[in-house]
């Protein structure tokens, strides 16, 4: 039987996994827009974004609970169309660190595209390349820095959550049950050196994830110049 230290890992690897995936396909998109649109009301959603930055875990995981459970919108639609409610379930966990997650991935994107600007695009577009070509085979690469950073971002803060997931996610092991919460329980039971393995595995992944985007950043200035 796999130690529950291991699946609590596991959870947390495949949690932040697929929340980066996520974050990367929706965030994209609405980075571009937040990078190119002159609507005068923007600061709104940018304001929405940024949320997470400034709300106390525990406030957003209160709401999203809301939203989650039986009487809520999404765990209503969830029961109606022959689920459970999505709160204390791995999906749950998914749809809040997507919410939580959302601006350590969209402001790194919207900073890279506007920082590149419509030149490249435009030059582009006289070559007669289509708005998908410019944006894949253009823009894409030159913006490789912020989509490295926006990943690795992305992924280190949803592996670090407990605010959130302990409000929604609740302390189900085999499930819901991640690394912060099993470092929790192994202080409150006084079980210190476990608690050092977790979090000194944490403390070391964190610090190789962004030395990593650092130095890659570096080296694409260095090409770049």
């Amino acid at each position: 039987m796999m130690h529950p230290d291991l699946t609590a890992l596991l959870i947390t690897l495949k949690l932040a996994a697929i929340t980066t995936l996520i974050l990367l396909l929706i965030g994209t998109p609405l980075a571009w827009w937040l990078a190119r649109s002159q609507w005068r009301f923007k600061f709104l959603i940018e304001t929405v974004i940024a949320l997470p930055l400034v709300l106390p875990p525990t406030v957003l995981g209160f709401y999203l609970l809301i939203m989650l459970g039986p009487n809520g919108p999404l765990g209503g639609l969830a029961e109606a169309l022959g689920g459970r409610p999505l709160a204390f379930t791995f999906t749950g966990l998914v749809i809040g660190s997507v919410f939580y997650s959302l601006p350590f991935v969209v402001q790194p994107l919207q900073n890279v595209f506007t920082a590149i600007g419509d030149n490249v695009m435009e030059q582009a577009a006289t070559l007669r390349a289509s708005p998908l070509d410019r944006f894949f085979n253009v823009m894409v690469p030159i913006a490789r820095p912020g989509f490295l950073t926006a990943a690795v971002l992305g992924f280190a803060h949803t592996i670090g959550e407990f605010g959130v997931v302990l409000m929604i996610g609740g302390n189900i092991p085999g499930e819901t049950k991640v690394v912060s919460i099993a470092i929790y329980d192994h202080v409150e039971s006084l079980e210190y050196a476990q608690a050092h393995i977790l979090s000194g595995g944490l403390l070391l992944l964190s610090f190789l994830m962004l030395m990593a985007v650092y130095g890659l950043n570096r080296r694409f200035s260095v090409l770049r110049s």
